[in-house]
């Protein structure tokens, strides 16, 4: 065989900074009681005997035992049912995965320890995909179902794009002879014929077509059809790891795994896009499954929310918790009650009972919606939720057509539409009278380094501008919302900006530690009324403090301050904080700088995402028992504690903004652009949001902008069109399959206008007894928002590597219950994925690498902070983008076309040196230039005429009056549109040292600080499904 010198070890361990998984964890799977290997699995020679100090130690698998999750249902030797338990003994008798050196040289410590493991790399190195119809390199078409050891070929069965999942037979292994090299080399020497592979070969290029596959193999064979469900499958040579195979001679070094032959992002979301891209997408019947968030199309409500509201991790629920504890696919809906809607979209319809209000039902206080049945010729209903049977109302009743259905079915929105909002009596409302519209208030930081740089006068010259586009009701001249100022450094200064004064008054409040409101005629005014008096006081502010040399600053009571003045007008509100440092004064809040490295890496990492002190805690449950939503701008130029100053915004639905280092020149327009957003967007203010559930299952958890005072009423003071809630449900019975499983959610709020109103969205969901029908029905994307959020929550308690270690578990898990219950039977060196799930380890891969759960030197504490925020509140458009970055190349613009350029995979091999690359990940965006750029290009875009002449520090393209420029801006503002940050863009020419930014970007490959590469954590993966199902 030929002897080709890259060993695919599995990806995790300790030569890797950060990312080494701890022994196992029994939670998931079973008990630490099965400390013998289990029978058929042999126990490694030499040093991989013991658990590798840590290496990644998978599961020892055993009956299944308690979801990871937290299932309800016994939790046997007294695990507690939470989601990241902590770690159980170490139990040495557990395979652990070989050391993994980054280096060049070969990957293991000593000779000893090769023989075992290197079978199991040449077992892992073959693994060749062919998702659902690709043909290999120089095959031509597939041929038919080719027998795979079975007699008679069965008919694929098909899936959205070609016919069944493709399978490779698994070569001949070091039992029956030494065979030939499975799969052609994927390098090539000049002349096109394949040539041996570098050693460790990092990147290597797709085989040229044309190639034939090496001997052994007949091209048919080789495109053999299995007759599995649809989805994608891998075959990896010499049976499973711990089967006889590890008995064999000396190594056999392979290849590495062509990228091409494994499932690929893009070409899941191009499928979509092309079966479903630009269609009508009607929601009128039960668990269907929307297309990908990454497809535009069309969505007509016809009985179900919209999935621009609502997405599932699955639409199709187990009837048992016995089954959702044995595919361990957590059951979750993503909700963005909000959501923005395209303009060829219906808006939502607005039902006013007067003074009867919505009618609900009796018993469980669900919302008239299309899942109530009515009876008795119309006098009656029967909850689809609790199955209460209920009087109508006689203001409400409505005869019945030949079907059953009210005579007035398509005149009501409730009874036809998914969603809807009531217009809500004052029950509905605080101390039972209609609110106040609310209020914004804008809180500058006045401090020393902020007067210097510029910034203050930037901010009061902007809100001129911003203050003339507050939101305002659809109907109405002008807007409802009522403004007011404060400045602050160690004290805080109000304005009395009355309409009938000639000049603004300054009230100052030195008391910081029992802050008071000095005035409240005066204060919060109509912008319309007193625009003459604001501009003069937007004025005057950066003159007023021109002097000042104070650089200490408070921060918690410019929080207390803006809620007291609220609390005073009795009103609802936002809060626009505009600060950039530690707050060291004296006063409540003040924090120190505890940046500690030394944390990194160890038990302890989890404090440097916990606030500091408990006061913001209490302080954003005050503001949301208020209404009081805090919206931050931080421009911080060194530390600032993003975990304890974070809190209130995320407590109370508003939104961090962060600019670090901020440059006039260069960060001033991302900034604006953020402003302008955040004043101008869709929003409601003082809300509680309720879930209910039919019968059988339950809402358990909820990740988001949220507080929560019961386990029911999810409060915020606020939530905008770009906030999401992730709930997870829990089953307390079984479901059945003919009812279905319902959702309902409420958003009680206060419109801009002032009016209370209920937002209803409801969304029905199939159920079944079948497995295969989960797996058919699940939503990566989603299910990766749920994951993300979970995990980003548990940082706070748990040891970053025990929970990367459950991830990397649950994904196993999931894939394994797939393999064991729903594909039919092959060579367990196969691979199998769901073709719902075929990106999942992709997905899953990026989501370990991120700098929350995996910390890298450049990487401060405060940006991991941020991040972790930001993730909590995302919809799921938002975070594939933000896990799986867009990267569109430039070179190959059409001009002609408005449309945008196919992206392409994020990996370094897919770059080339002749090329121009666009990538966006929502936060960031970056432009890469090769260093052979066509000049015609530099020229069009940059108007300098090579590439050394083009400056990197810009931050904006220049408006080069060209069909390139005017394109590639277009493509730029197309990407920006849809999402809630300004992204910043970034040059960055290949070669120069701000490319090592560029590069963790390109999250297929292996991270620069550990985190592996998408080849690698599949083949772990896989390693790992193999030991469950062993």
């Amino acid at each position: 065989m030929s002897q080709q010198g890259y060993v695919a070890t599995p990806p995790y361990s300790q030569s890797q900074p950060g990312i080494g998984l701890s022994p196992p964890h029994y939670g998931h799977y079973g008990d630490p009681s099965h400390a013998g290997s289990p029978p058929g699995m042999m126990k490694p020679a030499g040093p991989l005997g013991a658990a590798a100090p840590g290496g990644m130690s998978p599961q020892v698998p055993s009956p299944p035992g308690p979801h990871q999750f937290g299932q309800n249902g016994a939790h046997p030797q007294g695990h507690p049912p939470q989601r990241f338990p902590g770690p159980p003994p170490v139990n040495s008798a557990a395979p652990s995965y070989a050391p993994y050196s980054p280096s060049t040289q070969s990957s293991y410590p000593s000779p000893a320890s090769t023989a075992s493991v290197t079978q199991l790399a040449s077992q892992l190195n073959a693994m060749h995909i062919n998702s659902s119809g690709m043909a290999l390199p120089g095959q031509g078409l597939p041929g038919p179902p080719a027998p795979l050891f079975q007699g008679l070929p069965r008919p694929p069965q098909p899936s959205i794009m070609q016919p069944g999942s493709q399978v490779l037979p698994p070569p001949p292994t070091a039992l029956n002879g030494p065979g030939v090299s499975p799969l052609p080399s994927s390098t090539h020497r000049q002349d096109g014929l394949p040539g041996p592979a570098p050693l460790n070969a990092q990147y290597q290029p797709p085989p040229i077509p044309g190639q034939t596959l090496g001997t052994g193999y007949s091209p048919q064979q080789a495109a053999s059809y299995g007759p599995q469900m649809a989805g994608g499958q891998l075959s990896y040579p010499g049976g499973f790891p711990g089967g006889p195979a590890q008995m064999a001679g000396p190594p056999q070094l392979q290849k590495k795994l062509d990228p091409d032959s494994i499932p690929s992002p893009i070409q899941v979301i191009e499928n979509d896009r092309a079966t479903r891209g630009g269609q009508v997408y009607a929601t009128n019947s039960r668990g269907q499954v929307p297309p990908l968030v990454t497809t535009d199309c069309v969505i007509q409500d016809q009985g179900n929310a919209s999935p621009r509201y609502i997405r599932c991790t699955t639409y199709c629920f187990p009837c048992t918790s016995d089954m959702a504890k044995q595919a361990q696919i957590p059951l979750a809906a993503v909700i963005k009650p909000f959501a923005t809607i395209p303009s060829n979209e219906t808006p939502l319809y607005l039902v006013n009972h007067g003074e009867n209000g919505p009618v609900r039902c009796n018993r469980c206080k669900a919302y008239m919606c299309p899942f109530m049945q009515f009876i008795e010729g119309g006098r009656r209903y029967q909850c689809g939720f609790c199955n209460c049977v209920n009087d109508v109302p006689p203001f409400y009743f409505q005869h019945l057509d030949h079907i059953g259905r009210r005579l007035d079915h398509y005149e009501k929105p409730e009874l036809s539409l998914g969603s809807y909002e009531y217009v809500a009596t004052l029950d509905y409302c605080r101390k039972n009278k209609p609110p106040n519209p609310p209020a914004f208030i804008f809180m500058i930081d006045v401090s020393y380094s902020n007067i210097k740089n510029g910034l203050v006068k930037l901010i009061c010259e902007e809100l001129k501008t911003v203050l003339e586009k507050l939101p305002k009701e659809e109907q109405e001249e002008t807007s409802a919302i009522r403004v007011g100022f404060i400045t602050y450094n160690k004290v805080l200064h109000f304005f009395n900006v009355k309409s009938n004064l000639a000049q603004p008054q300054m009230m100052v409040v030195t008391d910081v530690g029992e802050v008071f409101v000095p005035l409240l005629d005066g204060f919060l005014v109509n912008y319309q009324e007193s625009q003459s008096v604001i501009h003069n006081l937007l004025d005057q502010i950066p003159e007023m403090f021109a002097d000042s040399n104070e650089n200490e600053t408070v921060f918690a009571p410019v929080i207390q301050a803006g809620m007291e003045a609220l609390k005073a007008a009795d009103c609802p509100g936002k809060l626009f904080i505009f600060h950039s440092s530690l707050p060291t004064a004296e006063a409540p809040g003040k924090l120190k700088n505890r940046d500690d490295k030394k944390l990194i890496n160890t038990d302890k990492e989890k404090v440097l995402f916990q606030p500091q002190t408990n006061v913001y805690d209490s302080l954003a449950k005050d503001c949301v028992a208020h209404g009081c939503c805090v919206t931050l701008f931080l421009f911080p130029s060194q530390y600032v504690d993003v975990a304890s100053l974070g809190l209130v915004p995320q407590l109370t639905g508003g939104t961090l903004y962060k600019y670090n280092n901020f440059q006039m020149h260069m960060d001033s327009q991302q900034f604006l652009n953020d402003l302008r957003n955040d004043i101008e967007k869709k929003i409601g203010f003082d809300a509680i949001m309720r879930i209910r559930t039919s019968t059988g299952f339950r809402a358990t958890d909820f990740f988001g902008g949220i507080f929560m005072n019961n386990t029911t009423d999810v409060e915020m003071a606020a939530i905008d069109c770009d906030k999401a809630v992730t709930v997870e449900f829990k089953h307390d019975d079984k479901l059945a399959e003919d009812s279905g499983a319902l959702i309902q959610c409420a958003v009680l709020y206060t419109t801009i206008g002032g009016q209370r109103r209920l937002r209803i969205h409801n969304l029905s969901l199939n159920c079944s007894s079948q497995l295969a029908d989960l797996y058919k029905s699940c939503e990566t994307d989603a299910l990766i928002n749920f994951f993300a959020k979970s995990a980003f929550k548990a940082v706070l308690h748990q040891p970053l590597k025990v929970i990367r270690e459950i991830l990397v578990n649950q994904t196993a898990h999931m894939l394994a219950c797939y393999r064991k219950n729903c594909a039919s039977p092959s060579a367990a060196s196969q691979l199998i994925l769901p073709d719902s799930m075929k990106v999942l380890p992709v997905y899953m891969n990026c989501l370990l690498k991120n700098c929350v759960l995996l910390s890298r030197p450049e990487i401060s504490t405060d940006e991991r902070a941020y991040q972790r925020q930001l993730v909590m509140t995302m919809g799921v458009a938002d975070s594939q983008l933000f896990f799986y970055p867009q990267l569109l190349p430039i070179h190959t613009l059409d001009v002609k076309s408005t449309a945008l350029p196919t992206a392409i995979r994020c990996s370094e091999s897919r770059l080339s040196e002749e090329g121009i690359f666009l990538l966006a990940n929502g936060l960031n965006m970056f432009l890469w230039l090769g260093v052979s750029s066509p000049p015609e290009l530099i020229q069009g875009i940059f108007n300098v005429p090579s590439f050394a002449h083009i400056n990197t520090d810009m931050t904006t393209l220049p408006e080069v009056g060209n069909p390139y420029s005017q394109t590639l801006r277009m493509i730029m503002s197309i990407i920006q549109q849809k999402r809630p940050y300004s992204m910043k863009l970034t040059i960055v020419k290949q070669r120069e040292q701000p490319e090592m930014v560029f590069r963790q970007f390109l999250v297929e490959d292996k991270g620069l600080y550990g985190g592996s590469s998408y080849v690698d954590f599949l083949c772990c993966v896989h390693k790992e499904i193999c030991q469950l199902l062993n």
